[in-house]
């Protein structure tokens, strides 16, 4: 029984070291693939490629930006920061600095869209957004405003946004009552309140079934078909009364 005891216990023993030995291995193994991100700001991207290399690590550039302290062309920002451990195979983004600024910021205000954005463009800068605004009194597709503003000097980024004027919506209006007005008066009106007259018809009244006993030889038909004049009568118009139109809409009459 005694024997039996101590070889169990001496198993157990065994059992309790291979566990520590395996996750001692496997946490060396893990923290085996760990580096310390070296410190890249102030190098080209050359010499942070060469830094990194060696440790299984990336560098990406990710911005640029101007500035009077670094020198142009040399890393200005890192992520993660000197000293982090991370595994290999992990991307180092930094930012490159684009010197002090050399280009001044031109003024697009007032400008068509199409203009400003050449002028920008041939400054060496970037449009990175266009925004669009409704304004009264002022043409489609003009600049209104920017950012940076003319001739800015705290400029972190090559890079200019516009706001633009948009088309305004047409004005909607809810159609009137023409039917029972003289053609006259309903053609001032609807001209007067900015829309167009189209098509005037007269309209053709219909024969009856009766038959009635001829008492006065057949009248030969008129060559020419009836005319509206202005006291002829509106019976019937299109857009109908009620409906929703935009300024400028055409409205046709029929009229006897």
């Amino acid at each position: 029984m005694k024997s039996f005891i101590r070889f169990a216990f001496l198993a157990l023993v065994l059992v309790m070291v291979a566990l520590v030995s395996a996750l001692t291995a496997m946490r060396f193994a893990i923290h085996g693939q760990e580096v310390a991100v070296p410190g890249v700001i102030g190098m080209s991207p050359a010499e942070a490629d060469r830094a990194v290399a060696g440790l299984g690590l990336q560098i990406e550039i990710e911005r640029q930006y101007y500035s009077p302290q670094i020198a142009e062309g040399r890393i200005m920002s890192q992520l993660p920061l000197p000293g982090t451990k991370v595994r290999r195979g992990w991307q180092v983004r930094v930012a490159q600095s684009l010197g002090p600024i050399r280009v001044a910021i031109p003024d697009v205000t007032g400008q068509s869209q199409r203009a400003a954005e050449l002028n920008v463009k041939r400054r060496g800068l970037e449009l990175t957004s266009t925004a669009q605004v409704q304004m009264g009194g002022v043409r489609e597709e003009q600049v209104v405003a920017q950012n940076p503003p003319a001739n800015a000097s705290q400029v972190a980024a090559p890079k200019i946004s516009l706001l633009v004027t948009a088309a305004a919506d047409p004005q909607a209006f809810v159609m009137a009552n023409f039917v029972g007005q003289p053609l006259g008066s309903a053609s001032r009106t609807l001209q007067d309140a900015g829309f167009k007259l189209g098509n005037v018809t007269v309209a053709v009244p219909q024969e009856s079934n009766a038959e009635a006993a001829p008492t006065e030889p057949p009248v030969a038909p008129s060559a020419t078909p009836p005319q509206p004049t202005p006291a002829s009568i509106v019976v019937s118009q299109n857009p109908a009364a009620g409906q929703k139109v935009v300024a400028g809409a055409v409205v046709s009459f029929e009229v006897r």
